[in-house]
């Protein structure tokens, strides 16, 4: 799977999406560009899941060096591989030590069900919290510290992507 062709946003206000670890598992993956697949990273303990498809914006890099990250609000779980068209609605900025780390938040462009969300404000605080919790849990485990969390809705997606993708190049 060469993704080097691909841009990072298709056209304005969407992105395509890696899927890489779909909801539920207790999977962590991690794609490996050399080989052009999925390689296990490690299995998560029993009370950690993925609370939604998580993944990655391709030719794009965070501060933190690694691809953009994002999670995508689905139907269903996608499987690992998939590349979705997906609408940012808002982001989840983590603060730890002198580095903050952005995942995007996304709904899949292709189901028309979800076609009027475009803002974080349109999903339950109770999700938005479970993602946090998710992501202050997963940096807790691999030795990191969350100083400071807070979400911020779509207006922010545009600035951040254009960064990130001109850091890639």
């Amino acid at each position: 799977m060469d993704l080097s062709r691909l841009p990072p946003s298709p056209s304005s206000g969407l992105v395509h999406l890696l899927v890489v670890n779909p909801a539920g598992s207790r999977h962590l993956y991690d794609y490996c560009p050399d080989a052009g697949l999925m390689v296990l990273k490690r299995v998560l303990d029993s009370s950690i899941r993925h609370p939604f498809d998580h993944g990655f914006v391709p030719n794009t890099k965070a501060l933190d060096g690694s691809p953009l990250a994002a999670m995508v609000i689905a139907a269903e779980p996608l499987p690992t591989g998939c590349l979705i068209r997906a609408r940012p609605i808002g982001l989840l900025e983590l603060h730890e030590q002198n580095l903050c780390v952005s995942t995007l938040l996304c709904i899949p462009d292709a189901d028309p069900r979800q076609d009027a969300i475009r803002s974080i404000r349109q999903i339950a605080p109770a999700q938005l919290e479970e993602i946090a919790e998710f992501f202050r849990t997963i940096r807790h485990v691999e030795g990191g510290l969350v100083l400071r969390q807070g979400w911020r809705d779509a207006n922010a997606v545009p600035p951040l992507l254009k960064t990130c993708a001109a850091v890639s190049r």
